[in-house]
């Protein structure tokens, strides 16, 4: 993709029109949000030409020419997007382009059998799509079927320079951060009501939108920017992030930020998470559902902070050797090469 003298393919990123990568760039120069382009894909310019496409949701028109496939011309070469739902938007305003896309939620779909037609089949016709997770890779094939679209596994990663170590904290404090489906808040409040019991002079801090009642002494935000969430991982002891069971590894992005900060994290054991947590080097991995052994992995790291500040200084070195944005999309690019 890179010849001696620099990029020397071409690609074009699809991005949402409501999440403006021009808008987060001026957020970035002000130092407000991780990465110069979302999710560190402004490092693809270092192995190819780049292109970018703000896509607006479709409207009656471009649905209704879709049906046809007819409308606008393909983008030119091959056209990225980062999940399977802007993917399914590109095809519909502009089908016939040549595309790769990330896929996400769908692997979890896949499982119960529940994955819309409609997405499987546009999936069908790209070129390749990667995973997040080494756990996702053999039912995204499955669920495409032999010959079909190359499927492969691309390791996440964050921006190091935003997330970077700071001194650990004096005051015990447990946080827990994060909204998407496959969080478990009911899990994670009984297990801070066990904790609380025990050890009362450690404070809580949550951020999530959910509507379920708190425990007595645990502060709830409903939003932080990146910047203010930042500096929340800095004044934790431990974070901690439990999940429902999940293939597509759902608190990876917290716990690689937390570990970034040289903090160490609790997790829930799923297949996804593997890759990401180390188990006794970083943190720990603990059953789904199940409020007491939460409660008991937070508890040891509260009563040994030498023990819990190694942890975290072993995963601030393994989110350097493996999970930064950089080697993220170098994978990235090498699994792309064959599409190009």
């Amino acid at each position: 993709m890179e010849s001696e003298g620099g990029p020397s393919s071409s690609l074009t990123w699809v991005h949402r029109a409501e999440q403006s990568v021009r808008t987060w760039e001026q957020s970035h120069a002000r130092g407000e949000v991780p990465s110069v382009w979302p999710y560190g894909l402004d490092a693809l310019r270092d192995h190819a030409d780049v292109e970018l496409i703000d896509l607006a949701p479709p409207g009656r028109i471009a649905r209704a020419r879709a049906r046809f496939a007819v409308g606008p011309r393909p983008v030119d070469g091959l056209a990225l997007t980062w999940d399977e739902n802007t993917a399914y938007r590109m095809q519909t305003t502009h089908p016939r382009t040549r595309f790769a896309t990330g896929v996400i939620w769908l692997t979890d779909m896949v499982e119960t059998g529940d994955a819309p037609t409609r997405m499987v089949a546009m999936l069908g016709r790209a070129e390749a799509a990667w995973v997040l997770s080494e756990a996702q890779v053999e039912p995204v094939r499955r669920m495409l079927g032999p010959g079909a679209t190359r499927v492969f596994a691309v390791p996440f990663g964050i921006d190091s320079a935003f997330f970077v170590p700071r001194p650990y904290p004096a005051r015990p404090r447990i946080v827990s951060v994060g909204n998407d489906r496959d969080r478990d808040p009911a899990t994670l409040f009984a297990a801070l009501t066990r904790i609380l019991a025990i050890c009362p002079e450690t404070e809580a801090v949550v951020q999530t939108r959910s509507d379920l009642a708190p425990p007595e002494g645990v502060q709830v935000v409903r939003h932080l920017p990146h910047a203010e969430l930042r500096d929340l991982y800095a004044t934790a002891s431990v974070v901690v992030i439990p999940t429902r069971p999940n293939l597509h590894a759902s608190g990876m992005t917290v716990a690689l930020e937390a570990l970034a900060t040289a903090r160490p994290v609790v997790v829930t054991d799923t297949p996804g998470m593997h890759q990401y947590v180390s188990e006794g080097r970083t943190g720990h991995l603990v059953p789904p559902e199940d409020p007491a052994e939460l409660a008991l992995a937070v508890l040891r790291l509260l009563d040994d902070p030498a023990h819990a500040a190694e942890l975290g200084q072993n995963g601030r070195i393994e989110v350097e050797q493996h999970f930064t944005t950089q080697i993220m999309v170098a994978s990235l690019a090498r699994g792309l090469l064959p599409a190009i």
